[in-house]
């Protein structure tokens, strides 16, 4: 824009047009698509700082495209969920779920990840019937299927641990019998 600004300014506007134009492409490219791509770039590499900064970079996210604003929240909700800001996290994949452009797979992705904050707060009924509406859904890929079934298993679990807890509180005197008074 500089360089436009500067020809513009010595040789006329034509010759700073292609400037111009370039500038606006990417002007827009920005406002649609944001920083997400690289972001998730650097989050696959392990770069975890890195993809926050970049993901930072992106000023306007309610103007991105619907995909790439879903996973601008759903990125946003993981980096959350990592520094424990479990407020902020769901905040952010319930933004993600609203998303009309989100795959089944995504929306997948999205409700394992509130089940999982679902069961951090020992919620395991709401944990439970994400992970069913996750079941429902038709995922195509085999890595999240296979997550569903192992999250299936765990809740199925937790829910005999919980059964054995309070059998065993019944047989330790959860029963209103009274005790003999000693002598």
């Amino acid at each position: 824009i500089i360089i436009g600004i500067v020809l513009t300014i010595f040789y006329g506007f034509w010759y700073a047009f292609p400037l111009y134009l370039v500038a606006l492409i990417l002007l827009v490219g920005y406002l649609m698509i944001g920083t997400v791509q690289s972001a998730s770039l650097l989050m696959q590499k392990q770069d975890i700082k890195g993809a926050k900064a970049r993901l930072g970079l992106t000023f306007f996210p309610k103007l991105l495209f619907g995909p790439g604003r879903s996973a601008y929240y759903m990125l946003k909700g993981s980096f959350a969920m990592q520094d424990k800001d479990y407020s902020a996290a769901s905040e952010s994949f319930k933004e993600s779920e609203k998303s009309k452009y989100t795959s089944d797979n995504e929306k997948a992705m999205i409700l394992l990840q509130q089940a999982n904050l679902a069961a951090m707060k020992n919620n395991f009924r709401q944990a439970t019937s994400l992970v069913q509406k996750a079941d429902e859904l038709n995922v195509t890929e085999s890595m999240i299927k296979d997550q569903i079934k192992q999250f299936k298993q765990a809740l199925g679990k937790s829910g005999q641990m919980g059964m054995q807890n309070r059998m065993a509180m019944a047989q330790r005197g959860g029963t209103k019998q009274r005790r003999p008074k000693m002598r």
